[in-house]
């Protein structure tokens, strides 16, 4: 289940200008209809070709690329696969894994003007530490360092040191190498706008400070399509854009 959009205007994607960024989103089956709201959200918004690909654990274990067991504090099924996003795009390239609870704003060609080879990923470098001890539909919350920098994250997926992040590699290594980026050095660590990755309940718009507006919503701690989250901030526009979706998906079947 891949989906493009066909828009005129094109970027450079490792020297071919003729590919499409390719987005790589995490999929639960509790959350389909977040998956479905975020592609719309991108495919939208994007003056740029983008190739979306969901990243869906029943898959990738059917093809024999992911085959480690879930712990009990991994909240959703990509907790882990997300690092084959380079894996996946062959180590070609530039692309982008994103959470599912994502609603974007903006164009993502402003984000992809932002990519600096020099850097083997690019990320927002949250100071995020959660009060809550739950969240979503009553999966228990975590504190860790750089928690939520892999929820986007841009991947420079030809850069020597992420052609290790191997199938064996994203299955064996622990939560605290892959989520923290330990195969990297802190400098090779590229830094974006918190704004593109705006987390809900956490990140502030500052009055009369454009630049403080998201381009980028993060529901971290559960959106709209959870019963106890319906009533978060910023849930009118999710659901603005939900019933968009699905008036589309309704004429599209006509």
């Amino acid at each position: 289940m891949t989906l493009a959009n066909g828009n005129a205007h094109r970027m450079t994607n490792n020297g071919d200008v003729s590919k499409p960024f390719k987005i790589f989103v995490g999929y639960d089956p509790r959350e389909d209809l977040a998956y479905d709201v975020c592609r719309h959200s991108i495919l939208k918004r994007s003056s740029i070709p983008v190739e979306i690909t969901p990243i869906v654990q029943s898959d990738l274990r059917k093809k024999g690329l992911y085959w480690r067991e879930r712990g009990q504090l991994e909240s959703t099924e990509f907790s882990f696969s997300r690092f084959l996003t380079p894996y996946l795009a062959n180590y070609d390239g530039w692309a982008m894994f994103v959470d599912c609870d994502f609603l974007y704003l903006a164009d993502i060609k402003e984000l992809t003007e932002m990519i600096d080879d020099k850097y083997a990923i690019m990320c927002v470098h949250h100071d995020y530490s959660p009060k809550e001890t739950t969240k979503m539909d009553g999966a228990v919350q975590t504190v860790y360092p750089r928690k939520n920098w892999s929820s986007m994250v841009l991947y420079n997926c030809g850069h020597p040191k992420n052609k290790g992040l191997t199938p064996e590699v994203v299955n064996k290594q622990t939560g605290a190498f892959l989520h923290r980026f330990q195969w990297l050095e802190d400098d090779e660590i590229g830094s974006v706008p918190y704004v593109w990755n705006f987390l809900e309940g956490h990140n502030k718009v500052v009055k009369n400070d454009s630049t403080s507006s998201p381009k980028a919503i993060h529901y971290t701690r559960g959106g709209p399509w959870f019963e106890t989250w319906k009533n978060c901030e910023f849930a009118d526009l999710w659901v603005n854009e939900m019933q968009e979706y699905m008036e589309e998906k309704k004429s599209n079947a006509s």
